[in-house]
């Protein structure tokens, strides 16, 4: 004979509780919103460099055309290609290590 295995449940047993959500903490809540202001505002700048260099451009070929334009609104090079990058993908990992 088989032994019988245990029937399957969708209800939660009593030793695994989902676990509770963390407490809200003000400071973690104003730090995500500087980061949101932050990304925003590097999108806006993002928005004006494809102005200069458009999407089409490579990286080496804007920043040809983009150094003077960083140079005069005291941005580094490097930051105003990520936010050129960013503004052209959306996606925040393109500010990773140079604006955020």
């Amino acid at each position: 004979m088989r032994p019988r295995c245990a029937r399957w449940s969708a209800r939660s047993s009593a030793t695994s509780a989902p676990p509770a959500d963390p407490p809200a903490d003000p400071s973690v809540a104003a730090l995500r919103r500087v980061v949101a202001d932050l990304a925003a505002s590097t999108h806006a700048i993002g928005e004006l460099m494809l102005e200069v260099a458009p999407a089409y451009l490579s990286d080496t070929k804007a920043a040809d055309v983009l150094a003077l334009l960083c140079e005069q609104i005291g941005e580094p090079l490097e930051h105003g290609l990520a936010a050129r990058r960013y503004a052209m993908s959306g996606d925040r990992r393109a500010l990773h290590g140079t604006v955020l």
